[in-house]
């Protein structure tokens, strides 16, 4: 049975990087782990570790992105909680024969070699959750 193995990051959605970062790493200290241009999903996104886990800030980088859709209908703030798993196909069917509702069927495979999914609001009392598997 698949099972979740940890927290892996929580996700804000941001206006502007700079102003956020002002926040996260000046003001409160969290060391800024890494900054990247996500390409695929035309975001730009900070890594913030914080005690085994991470804060990561995403920000648009075009105006058709998923993002840019959630920021101009919800605003900035947190955007999705990510969980890792042991086995992602195994949890993604467990989830269906539950009737839970995915927005990713299957998991995509990200650039550095993680498989991801994400379950759908609607199922889990209004947070998007994502499934890591490293």
């Amino acid at each position: 049975m698949p099972k979740i193995t940890a927290l892996n990051h929580v996700a804000v959605v941001v206006e502007n990087m700079e102003q956020s970062l002002a926040f996260w790493r000046d003001a409160l200290g969290i060391e800024l782990h890494e900054l990247r241009d996500v390409p695929a999903e035309k975001s730009r996104v900070a890594f913030l570790p914080v005690a085994g886990a991470e804060v990561e800030l995403v920000m648009p980088t075009s105006d058709d992105s998923g993002v840019a859709k959630y920021l101009a209908k919800r605003g900035q703030g947190m955007h999705h909680l990510c969980l890792e798993v042991d086995d992602i196909e195994g949890m993604l069917a467990q989830l269906k024969s539950k009737n839970i509702r995915l927005i990713n069927e299957e998991p995509r495979a990200a650039a550095d070699g993680k498989k991801y999914a994400f379950i759908h609001p609607e199922s889990t009392g209004g947070v998007l959750v994502e499934l890591y598997q490293l």
